[in-house]
C-alpha cells in the first residue's frame, strides 16, 4: 500500500509549513506530515525551510537572527494565497513550532506519521537535533516505538548531512533515521551543501564525500531509511530496485507527478513525498482502476 507524505503540508493549496497547510493535509486524509526545522534567536524549534525569510514571507535576512515573537509577527502565508478559512487558523497562528504541530497530528486521532528533516548548515550546529528531541519528549515521545505518547502519531527523522543523523543515533532506532539525497551536478551540491563556497576541486571532493558517507550509513544499515528525489530515482532505478529488496524504506520526494509516482511504485517504493496528497492518492486509484478495468476487457475478449 501506498503512504502519502504530505511535503511541508498541504503545499499546493496553501503556504508551505503554515497551520493552513497542516490543517489542510489532515483534511486531504494524509498519511504524514514532513516539516524541516530550525532553530530561532532564543531557541525555538520552528518549521521553516529557507535558512532567510525572504522566498516565504514580507522579510528579509537570517531566520535564525528572529525570536520566534518576531517570526510570528512576519506574513507568512499570503505569498501563497491572499488569506486562509478562519478553521484553517488566525493570521498569527499560521507560523508552527515543532510542538504546535505534534499537537495537530495528535489532535487527529488516527495513525499520522511525523516526519522531521533536520535542516544544516545550521549556525546553532547540533544543538537543533538536542532540541527537537527535547520538544518531542515533551509530547511523551518514546524512542523504541516512535509514538507520542498514547497517541497513534509516530515520529521518523531525516537529513542530508550524516553528521546530524550520526547525532541523532544514541537516542533513535536506526529504523526511523533517513539519509536524504538528490541528483546535482558538482555546482549544484557544493551549492546546496555549503552555501556559498564555490565548485572547486576540493568543495566538490567534500561534497561527494559527505554524500558516500551517507550512502554507507544506509548500506550498512545503520541508517533504516532512504528518501532520495523523484531525479535521483529516474537516473538509478536499480539501485532503487536493490534497495527495496534489502528491506530498507524508501520516501521519494517530491512527487506531484502521476507519471512519476507510478514510476516508483513500480520500482517498489511504498512512500511518496507530495505537495499534493489527495489528489495524488485520486490520480494514482484511478489510473489504477482503468489499468484494472483494460485488463479485464482484454481477458473478455481473449475468451
Amino acid at each position: 500500500m501506498t503512504t502519502f507524505i504530505a511535503h511541508r503540508g498541504a503545499s499546493a493549496a496553501f503556504a508551505e509549513h503554515t497551520r493552513a497547510a497542516y490543517v489542510q493535509a489532515l483534511a486531504d486524509g494524509a498519511d504524514g506530515l514532513e516539516c524541516d526545522v530550525q532553530l530561532t534567536a532564543d531557541g525555538e524549534v520552528v518549521l521553516w525551510h529557507d535558512a532567510t525569510l525572504d522566498r516565504t514571507s514580507d522579510a528579509t535576512g537570517d531566520l535564525h537572527r528572529l525570536t520566534l515573537a518576531e517570526l510570528r509577527a512576519l506574513d507568512a502565508f499570503s505569498w501563497r494565497t491572499p488569506a486562509v478559512p478562519d478553521s484553517h487558523g488566525e493570521a498569527g497562528t499560521q507560523v508552527l513550532t515543532l510542538g504546535e504541530l505534534a499537537l495537530l497530528a495528535i489532535a487527529a486521532d488516527r495513525p499520522v506519521v511525523l516526519v522531521v528533516e533536520l535542516k544544516h548548515p545550521s549556525p546553532f550546529g547540533h544543538a537543533l537535533e538536542d532540541a527537537t528531541l527535547d520538544v518531542l519528549r515533551g509530547h511523551g515521545w518514546d524512542p523504541e516505538s516512535g509514538r507520542l505518547g498514547d497517541s497513534e502519531v509516530t515520529v521518523c527523522f531525516m537529513s542530508f548531512f550524516p553528521s546530524s543523523l550520526e547525532h541523532l543515533a544514541p537516542h533513535v532506532p536506526g529504523g526511523a533515521l533517513m539519509f536524504l539525497v538528490d541528483e546535482l551536478s558538482d555546482a549544484e551540491l557544493v551549492a546546496d551543501l555549503d552555501p556559498g563556497a564555490q565548485p572547486t576541486p576540493t568543495t566538490v571532493a567534500a561534497a561527494r564525500a559527505l554524500v558516500a558517507h551517507g550512502m554507507a550509513l544506509v548500506i550498512d544499515g545503520a541508517v533504516g531509511g532512504f528518501g532520495p528525489s523523484v531525479a535521483w530515482c529516474r537516473a538509478h532505478p536499480d539501485d532503487v530496485r536493490a534497495l527495496v529488496a534489502q528491506g530498507r524504506t524508501l520516501r521519494v520526494w517530491t512527487v506531484d507527478d502521476v507519471t512519476d509516482a507510478e514510476l516508483l511504485v513500480g520500482l517498489g517504493v511504498a512512500e511518496l513525498t507530495t505537495n499534493t496528497p489527495r489528489e495524488l492518492r485520486a490520480a494514482l486509484s484511478r489510473r489504477d482502476l482503468h489499468k484494472a478495468s483494460t485488463l479485464t476487457s482484454q481477458r473478455a475478449t481473449t475468451m
